[in-house]
């Protein structure tokens, strides 16, 4: 804690004690009240102003500690100087005291309750910063919520201070007015209590729940209106339906037949959508291929003098499209006919909240249902570079086409669908130049996994050029050239084909999103909230068309939320569950992460605690000749919960699994060290990385006496 912090904390505490010490809260009581009643009047009468200025520094003095006896300075308030200035200086003083405590809890605590709990306060601090005055207000005019606490604990939230002050000034007059009327009959009360009727205590039960009913009939009135423009149909063909056959989609579908809703699934192109048929499937096909053949340029490493391999690049994307072939039966038509959806090969268009036109081969055909899930997906984004449209660019939609090895072939990009095919083809014999124009490769990730990634690609003889901009592709003597700025000078670059691979671009045009107005967010993907809902209630959207991730494994996951809310939302909503997310770059070394690395942790500044442990010490990795690469842990400071792992190595998506069940159970490096893991397996690193952070926070000065112990058995 900074020094500040303790000074302040010390102020505080001492105040506090004095208080209690000194036994100042005999004179806060209702007893002493009466009996001073008339000292005090004569004061009042002798010295009006600064007997004022004594009040209201007594208030804010006793607020802004979070002490006992407001009600009764309230009270006195009435008995002293009347309703209408006992209820101007009470107002403002309780007002100055109560944001003086919330600025005390923001200072001292809120960075360190952030972030330790900053994950699991995520959802709360959103609710905070979007309707954050209706829910203090509502607790402002509901006594039985103490003020002292309400105080402390929006110190601690994203709440901004000003809003604080105002919604605090308004929320608490109706109760200052009650108290403050009550003290001007001060010789009628004979305890606190007797204040609060319960007839009176029920009103304000009754008003505080108002703010939350204004705001609910506001949203009912907003969804109304959003609909108004619509007729909306008195019987439905379907309970769901869902526009795309990508892993979102498909999950949607299912889950909606899974529960026996009529729910028809629409794909214009092929079912499987970007994963199967140009994503995931084919990249992982084409990087084993050429992960064998870089086995081969090893061969002395494994004992073997020399291998040799005899290949057509055509025939290693055969085998490509033969492994999507052999997948392809698991997204099939077929199989979602039998599992009960109704699906349908044609363009969707969304004409109503409530209607969808789907054209196919035998006509145009108008579907009616109750819900509607967008799992539209996304594509390559293709930068405006002057030139790149007289080049014919590849993509990872069309690369799979290509049947000639390009022999020497730019990559734009430096992200993970830049960095897997830039080795693949590598590996596969092209001259990589791979253009990145910021500092280093994967900068999502740590700096020294971008380091290991860039080696091993140098290693390889990718040519990479950092900090490289395209500017322009030209044509000069039948050849082509990319012009690139780097340190302020321009760069020529030749090559025979180039690979756009910058990132993707949601799928937000074409099927109706622009006719309904449904809302996108800044980055240009379709908005939804915390459900999976758009600005329609009824209308949903999962998957790459939705962001904020775009993994299959997270479409899915968002398709699970899209689904039952859609089907069930009247009954109970469910929020999506961002708190575990793992993804994998699937170079080689490998790159898995789940949670935080060390640059998210320094950018949120949430404290942490970092543990490594380095794969060239495991003995199934020396044996397999793959020693290199880490497993690295940010934990809590001094405790064994995980923030987040980084695996660099090899099978590194699959070793983060375990990491990834951990986190999602709360499960600390403890029972990962203390859990059986078979010898000789890469899965030995998790627990040897959990054995360094043990060996870390060691009990030292237990381990002291331990040694004196068993120095004294020996004699």
């Amino acid at each position: 804690m900074k020094t500040s912090k303790i000074v302040v904390l010390g102020l505080i505490a001492a105040l506090i004690a004095a208080f209690f010490i000194f036994d100042l809260q005999q004179y806060l009581s209702l007893e002493v009240l009466k009996s001073q009643q008339a000292a005090i009047d004569s004061y009042r009468h002798t010295h009006p102003i600064l007997a004022m200025i004594v009040f209201a520094l007594i208030y804010i003095a006793v607020t802004g500690l979070s002490l006992p006896g407001a009600v009764i300075l309230t009270l006195a308030g009435g008995a002293v100087f009347g309703l209408v200035w006992g209820v101007v200086l009470v107002s403002f003083a309780s007002t100055i005291g109560a944001t003086l405590s919330f600025l005390a809890a923001r200072f001292l605590f809120r960075d360190s309750v952030q972030s330790r709990f900053g994950k699991r306060l995520q959802t709360l601090n959103e609710g905070i910063n979007r309707d954050g005055a209706f829910y203090l207000f509502t607790l402002r005019l509901v006594p039985l919520f103490p003020f002292f606490m309400i105080n402390l604990a929006m110190g601690l939230t994203s709440l901004r201070t000003w809003t604080f002050y105002w919604v605090s000034q308004i929320g608490m007059l109706a109760g200052t007015i009650v108290y403050v009327n009550a003290g001007t009959q001060l010789g009628k009360i004979e305890s606190a209590a007797d204040v609060l009727s319960p007839s009176l205590l029920g009103s304000f039960v009754l008003l505080g729940l108002f703010p939350l009913l204004a705001k609910k009939i506001v949203d009912l009135i907003k969804t109304r209106k959003i609909y108004a423009q619509w007729n909306k149909p008195k019987h439905f063909d379907n309970n769901l339906v869902v526009i795309g056959a990508g892993s979102g989609g498909l999950v949607t579908s299912y889950i909606a037949a899974a529960v026996k809703a009529k729910v028809t699934l629409i794909e214009k192109h092929k079912m499987g959508g970007d994963c199967l048929n140009t994503g995931c499937v084919p990249s992982k096909a084409l990087i084993r291929s050429a992960k064998w053949l870089s086995h081969l340029q090893r061969s002395k490493e494994f004992g073997i003098k020399q291998a040799n391999a005899d290949y057509e690049f055509a025939d290693i994307m055969d085998r490509v499209h033969a492994v999507i072939k052999t997948v392809e039966p698991h997204d099939s038509v077929e199989r979602y006919l039998e599992l009960g959806v109704n699906v349908v090969e044609g363009e969707a268009r969304i004409v109503s909240p409530w209607e969808v036109e789907v054209t196919t081969a035998q006509g145009v055909n108008t579907i009616t249902t109750r819900s509607i899930v967008i799992a539209a997906g996304a594509h390559p984004f293709v930068p405006p570079i002057p030139g790149l449209d007289g080049v014919d660019y590849l993509t990872s939609d069309n690369i799979w086409n290509l049947r000639t090895l390009p022999q020497r072939l730019v990559v734009l990009g430096g992200g993970p669908i830049g960095c897997e095919l830039a080795q693949s083809f590598a590996r596969l014999g092209s001259q990589v130049i791979q253009i990145e124009m910021l500092p280093r490769l994967l900068v999502r990730e740590d700096p020294e996994v971008s380091e290991a990634v860039m080696n091993r690609f140098k290693q390889e003889g990718i040519d990479l050029r950092i900090e490289h901009t395209a500017k322009q592709f030209v044509s000069e003597n039948g050849e082509n050239i990319l012009v690139a700025e780097h340190q302020g000078q321009a760069v020529k670059i030749p090559f025979d084909q180039v690979l756009v691979a910058i990132g993707r671009a949601a799928n937000i045009q074409g099927y109706g999103v622009e006719a309904l107005n449904i809302t996108l967010s800044p980055r240009k993907t379709i908005e939804t909230n915390a459900f999976q809902e758009t600005n329609y209630p009824n209308i949903y959207a999962c998957g790459d068309v939705a962001g904020p991730y775009q993994f299959t494994h997270t479409a899915a996951h968002q398709a699970w939320y899209a689904a039952v809310n859609a089907l069930f939302g009247q009954f109970k909503k469910f929020r999506t569950d961002y708190s575990v997310i793992p993804w994998s770059t699937f170079t080689d070394p490998e790159v898995a992460r789940v949670g935080l690395n060390e640059q998210d942790a320094k950018q949120q500044n949430i404290a942490y605690e970092v543990v490594s442990y380095g794969i060239d010490d495991l003995d199934r990795a020396i044996a397999d000749s793959e020693a290199h690469g880490f497993v690295k842990v940010l934990t809590q400071p001094g405790k064994d919960k995980i923030l987040g792992v980084t695996i660099v190595g090899e099978h590194a998506g699959d070793l983060i699994a375990e990491f990834v069940l951990a986190m999602k159970n709360d499960i600390g490096l403890n029972k990962i060290l203390g859990t059986i893991h078979i010898y000789p397996t890469m899965a030995e690193a998790n627990k040897y990385v959990a054995g360094v952070w043990k060996r870390n926070h060691a009990p030292q000065r237990l381990l002291k006496w331990i040694s004196r112990y068993h120095s004294w058995r020996r004699g």
